[in-house]
């Protein structure tokens, strides 16, 4: 916005409901932070400058906003003295020069808050001439909220809080969504007068509104349509609560998008995926972190991704991957565990019950079944036989294996790194390879297969595997003898 806009975001409270080590607006939801969903909105802004007011934990949540907004003015509460307190020592952080235009007051516990409605608050504000205005919202059960207490003319006349209530006022469902826009001019005057005479002992913003009536000012409500935007989590209930409905969100947006999703209860993505047209995601997907699908790839089922990037036409059945690309019509699954630093060339294939890591698969070339690939390059069109293992660790230090183009590897073989394979060699079922193998090369390191006859018989007497072998001896037995009889003659 061209306007002299200071957005105060309060992160200060110490959310003792959430019972969590972690700030309670550091508790993630659809991939960020509830104070980045915050964040994000207040950046769509383009506001003057941000301040962010930390005390509870502020080691956790100051360096994690100046990582999301690196020229936040960071002002510290060192008692949680209600909202209008904090709001102070926020415009105290401010050089006098900077508390101009207009001042807007959001909460970082409100993940659901879009930039939309901070910019329509800010544009019926700075339209009005008032004092301070006040995002409202009319809603069924009114717990816990400010009321919204309104003159015979219809005006704000004042925010009263749950506790300090009447009987009466209680029944008032417009509440305070606790977001609010103010004249610099009006705040610098109101804030040293808010006292902290009520049934908290604490410095309530919202006696602004008392304040500029009071100095013949007047007051404005913008009522939001959406209120759920301002509601905030208290405890882990309410942030699933919170999860969900934004969830929902996201998973509307990306239908009217083009993207089939066939059961949105079980599928889950974050805020900042990506999807192209014409993808198809199936039952029990999660969608995580910076996922980026291309058009026309099928995702699931049951597959999480998180930080993937899958190309066009991809197909992912029932896969975890994390930080590796999917190449154009490759692929993956099912249960197939991609580690980071996996790249899966276009057309290629890694299989089922298949882990990879560090590992770079070339064009068309399949791993398709049972295999550990660690720390390994394969080329394109090669092909890795089932239940091989690349030996990448010697117990001090990570080792590559090399897989040539249009290589031919056979099942059970073990690679142990360092070692390369050349372009259209062949390995031998069953090879431990430890040595370079040339281009075009059989390398096989298996032995001559030798029989103990009767093994069984004397090693294991008495059991059934032993029973089965004897049984088997005397068949055999049986059968020469009565082919050694020949076939009945004419007048026998």
């Amino acid at each position: 916005m061209r306007n002299d806009v200071t957005v105060i975001v309060l992160a200060a409270g110490g959310g003792t409901r959430m019972k969590s080590k972690t700030m309670k607006v550091l508790h993630p939801i659809a991939g960020r932070s509830m104070i980045g969903h915050v964040l994000s909105a207040v950046a769509s802004l383009e506001p003057t400058r941000v301040v962010a007011v930390v005390g509870n934990q502020r080691e956790q949540v100051g360096p994690h906003i100046q990582a999301l907004v690196p020229d936040v003015v960071l002002a510290v509460q060192e008692s949680q003295d209600g909202t209008g307190h904090a709001v102070r020592m926020a415009w105290e952080a401010l050089p006098a020069e900077q508390r101009t235009g207009t001042v807007v007051v959001a909460a970082g516990d409100t993940p659901l808050l879009e930039g939309e409605s901070l910019r329509a608050l800010i544009e019926a504000h700075t339209g009005s001439g008032d004092a301070v205005s006040i995002l409202t919202g009319i809603v069924a059960d009114p717990f816990g909220y400010g009321r919204i207490i309104r003159d015979d003319a219809g005006g704000v006349a004042a925010i009263v809080e749950e506790k300090d209530a009447t009987s009466e006022q209680a029944e008032v469902n417009e509440i305070s969504s606790g977001i609010l826009a103010f004249d610099a001019d009006f705040l610098d005057a109101a804030l040293p007068q808010i006292g902290n005479d009520n049934s908290k002992g604490e410095y309530y913003l919202t006696d602004t509104v008392h304040l500029a009536r009071q100095a013949g000012r007047t007051v404005g409500a913008f009522t939001i349509e959406d209120v759920n935007q301002t509601e905030g989590a208290n405890d882990r209930a309410q942030l699933a609560r919170l999860a969900r409905q934004l969830n929902d969100r996201i998973l509307e947006r990306w239908m009217k998008h083009g993207v089939t999703i066939i059961d949105p209860l079980t599928t889950w993505i974050d805020v900042d995926v990506k999807l192209a047209s014409d993808v198809t995601i199936l039952p029990g997907v999660q969608l995580l972190g910076a996922t980026v699908i291309a058009e026309d790839a099928v995702i699931g089922p049951d597959s999480t991704l998180k930080d993937v990037e899958v190309g066009v036409g991809a197909r992912v059945v029932r896969t975890h991957g994390e930080l590796a690309v999917i190449g154009a019509g490759a692929n993956v699954g099912p249960f197939s565990y991609l580690r980071p630093g996996t790249e899966l060339g276009a057309r290629g294939k890694i299989g089922a019950f298949v882990e990879t890591k560090n590992a770079q698969i070339g064009e068309e070339a399949k791993v398709p079944h049972l295999s550990y690939v660690g720390d390994a390059e394969i080329g394109e069109g090669a092909n890795i036989g089932a239940g091989t293992i690349f030996a990448n660790y010697d117990g001090i230090r990570k080792h590559k294996t090399i897989i040539g183009k249009h290589a031919k590897t056979s099942s059970n073989n073990t690679f142990v790194a360092p070692v390369h394979v050349g372009d259209g060699a062949t390995t031998g079922a069953g090879s431990v390879i430890r040595r370079d193998v040339p281009a075009g090369a059989l390398a096989v390191t298996s032995g001559p297969q030798r029989h103990y006859e009767e093994w069984a018989q004397r090693k294991r007497p008495g059991t059934k595997q032993a029973e089965a072998a004897v049984s088997a001896s005397e068949q055999t037995e049986n059968d020469e003898d009565t082919s050694q009889d020949g076939p009945p003659g004419v007048g026998d």
